[in-house]
């Protein structure tokens, strides 16, 4: 069993930069991968970026990438996402979730937070 518990959502101006970060308590954390999503008012939830067990292998969806950062610290049972040049598009809710399959990937999630608001606006 893993709980997971989002921090660091809040309101930003667009072109801002946020850092979400998930802690998660229960055994093995290093085994699992974890994965950021994210939910707008109205919208179906979309995948955001995800890690393997190891923090080798990134995935990123389209709207992330070259924007926002995933990293892990296993040592802390923590993983992040560091979100930069921040737009109205990316308000939502953001969840993380973990899959013990250990590879990096947006199925096959085990478990999840209860997410986190951002809210970007001027």
């Amino acid at each position: 069993q893993v709980q997971l518990v989002e921090s660091g959502g809040g309101l930003v101006q667009p072109g801002g930069s946020l850092r979400l970060s998930c802690a998660a308590s229960g055994r093995a954390f290093g085994m699992y991968a974890m994965g950021w999503f994210r939910q707008a008012p109205g919208k179906e939830r979309e995948s955001v970026a995800a890690i393997s067990w190891s923090g080798r292998d990134t995935l990123y969806a389209d709207s992330a990438k070259g924007r926002f950062t995933i990293s892990r610290d296993n040592a802390k049972n923590t993983v992040y996402l560091q979100m930069n040049n921040l737009n109205s598009e990316d308000t939502a809710i953001y969840y993380c979730a973990a899959s013990n399959r250990g590879i990096a990937g947006f199925d096959g999630m085990n478990y999840w937070g209860k997410g986190t608001l951002v809210t970007v606006s001027s």
